[in-house]
C-alpha cells in the first residue's frame, strides 16, 4: 500500500515511519512517498528514514521511501494520505502569536485569533489538496494532522466527505499518562471524551466498566504529576471533576495566560524557529546515508527538547526549557504516529480499534450541526470511522463548543470566498477576543504582515 506524506520535510515524519517500521500486519504501508516544497528538508528527511530502516534492522522489508516536489506525483495512487503541513511556515507562525500579542490578545498558533489567521491561510491551499486528492486517489483516506485540525478536516471533508478524518494525540497522551500513573495497562482505558479539537473535556476514563477518574482526582501526587495538573492545579480539575484538554487553560486562564507570553523573552514559534534552522544547517552536511545515523541522533536530540519544554510558560518556565508534567510517553505507538497506524490497519486490515479523533458529528452532539467536525471517541473498522454514543455535554461545554464552532465556520468560509466581513466577524466573535474594534485590528494586522492571509482577500 502507498501512503503519501504531505509536510514530508517536517519533524513529525520519522515517527510516522517509526510507526511503520513496527507494524507487522498484512497488507502493510511498503511505499512512502514524501511531499513538500522544500528540497534540501526532503533530502534530510529521506536520510533519517533511512537510519531508521537500518537501526531496526530491517531494511530489506522496511517501507520504501520516495521524495517529490510535486503534489500530483506524490498522491498518485495513494492509499492513504498523512498531512502535516504548515502553509507559510514557521514565520507566519511567529506573526500568529505576535500580532495578537501586539494589541494584549493571546498569541498562539492554533486556540485564539492565531488559529484564525492559521485557518485563513491554511483551508484554500488544503481545499486544492483534497481536489487533487479526489482526482488522483479517490479511494485514499486522509489522516489529517494540519492545524487547526478540526478546522482543516472539516474544510477537507466538504470534497471528501467522512474519508478525511483528524489525528490529534492529546486526548490519547492524557489517558496513556493516567494509566501509568495507575499502573494499568493503557488499552484497557477507555475515555469518555467530548469536544472540538484542542476544547475538550474528558469526564471519565474507564477501566473494566469502573471510572478511575475520580481516584485520580483525590490524589494528589498522581494529579500533580499529571501534566494537566501541573498546568491548570489540583483545585481548579477537582472544581471541575474532570480533565479538560490543556488547550483550554487558554480559555479558564487567559488573563494568566496573556500576561505570561508576553513576559516570555520568545514566543514558542520564535523558539521553534531558532531550533529548527539550527538543526536543519547542522544536519545539511550528513543528508546523506552515510551520515544518516548521525542526522538521526541530532534529530531525536532536537525534538526531545522540543516535546520538553511544550506549554513551558504556562507551567512557570521560560520558553523552551524542560518543565515539569512531562511524560516520556513514546510518541511512535502513543502520540500522532501510532493513531495514524491504527487508523489505516483498522480500515486496510479490519482490525477494529476504539480511538478519540476529529470526525463528522453526525447526531453525536445534539447542539451541532450533522456536518460540523467534532473530537469524540469513535470505533474505526473496514466500513470506516463510527463516533461511539455519548452523554450530552454540559451547558458550559456546550456553549463554548458553539462559540467556537461558529467562529471555525465563520473561518472556513471568509478562506473560501474572500469576504472579509466573515473574517472580521470571526476575530471579533472568538471567545478570546473581547472586542469588535480589537477584531478588526487583528484582521489588518494579519493580512498586513502574513502575505498567504493577505492573498485569501487580494482578488476580493
Amino acid at each position: 500500500m502507498k501512503l503519501a506524506i504531505l509536510g514530508g520535510g517536517g519533524f513529525r515524519v520519522p515517527h510516522v515511519y517509526e510507526a511503520l517500521l513496527r507494524d507487522r500486519g498484512t497488507p502493510r504501508i511498503d511505499e512512502v512517498w514524501l511531499y513538500d516544497t522544500d528540497t534540501a528538508r526532503l533530502k534530510v528527511m529521506a536520510a533519517v528514514l533511512a537510519a531508521l530502516a537500518d537501526g531496526a534492522g530491517s531494511a530489506a522489508d522496511a517501507p520504501e521511501v520516495r521524495t517529490a516536489t510535486g503534489l500530483d506525483r506524490a498522491l498518485d495512487g495513494a492509499d492513504f494520505v498523512f498531512s502535516a503541513i504548515r502553509v507559510g511556515g514557521t514565520a507566519a507562525r511567529v506573526c500568529d502569536e505576535r500580532v495578537a500579542l501586539g494589541l494584549d490578545v493571546l498569541g498562539q498558533e492554533t486556540t485564539g485569533p492565531g488559529g484564525i489567521a492559521y485557518g485563513l491561510r491554511t483551508v484554500p491551499v488544503m481545499t486544492r489538496i483534497a481536489r487533487r486528492v479526489r482526482e488522483l486517489a479517490p479511494d485514499a483516506h486522509v489522516i489529517n494532522f494540519t492545524n487547526p485540525a478540526g478546522m482543516i478536516t472539516e474544510a477537507m471533508q466538504a470534497v471528501l466527505g467522512d474519508r478525511v478524518l483528524g489525528v490529534c494525540d492529546t486526548p490519547s497522551g492524557l489517558g496513556t499518562r493516567v494509566a501509568a500513573a495507575l499502573g494499568l495497562d493503557p488499552s484497557r482505558l477507555r475515555l469518555d471524551y467530548v469536544g472540538l479539537n484542542h476544547l475538550g473535556w474528558t469526564r471519565r476514563v474507564l477501566h473494566e466498566g469502573a471510572d478511575v477518574l475520580p481516584a485520580v482526582l483525590a490524589d494528589d501526587g498522581l494529579l500533580g504529576s499529571l501534566e494537566e495538573g501541573v498546568v491548570f492545579g489540583r483545585d481548579w480539575l477537582r472544581d471541575l471533576g474532570m480533565i479538560p484538554n490543556e488547550y483550554l487553560y487558554y480559555f479558564y486562564f487567559n488573563r494568566e495566560a496573556v500576561r505570561a507570553t508576553l513576559d516570555a523573552p520568545q514566543t514558542r514559534g520564535e523558539f521553534l524557529a531558532a531550533q529548527q534552522a539550527a538543526f536543519y544547517e547542522r544536519v545539511a552536511p550528513l543528508a546523506d546515508r552515510a551520515s544518516g545515523g548521525a542526522a538521526l541522533e541530532l534529530w531525536r536530540e532536537t525534538v526531545a527538547a522540543r516535546s520538553a519544554s511544550y506549554m513551558a510558560e504556562m507551567k512557570g518556565s521560560v520558553t523552551g526549557a524542560e518543565t515539569a508534567g512531562h511524560s516520556g510517553v513514546d510518541p511512535v505507538d502513543e502520540g500522532y504516529a501510532g493513531v495514524a497506524v491504527r487508523v489505516m490497519a483498522a480500515i486496510a486490515r479490519d482490525e477494529p480499534a476504539t480511538m478519540i479523533l476529529n470526525v463528522r458529528n453526525g447526531t453525536t452532539v445534539a447542539a451541532l450541526p450533522p456536518d460540523a467536525v467534532v473530537e469524540v471517541p469513535v470505533r474505526v473498522d473496514a466500513d470506516g470511522v463510527h463516533p461511539l454514543p455519548l452523554t450530552q455535554p454540559g451547558l458550559h461545554q456546550t456553549g463554548l463548543m458553539q462559540q467556537v464552532k461558529a467562529v471555525e465556520r465563520l473561518t472556513i468560509r471568509a478562506a473560501l470566498t474572500g469576504s472579509r466581513p466573515d473574517a472580521a466577524k470571526a476575530f471579533a466573535l472568538h471567545p478570546l477576543v473581547d472586542s469588535v474594534s480589537v477584531g478588526r485590528r487583528l484582521l489588518d494586522g494579519y493580512v498586513t504582515r502574513i502575505p498567504e492571509v493577505a492573498a485569501v482577500f487580494a482578488s476580493k
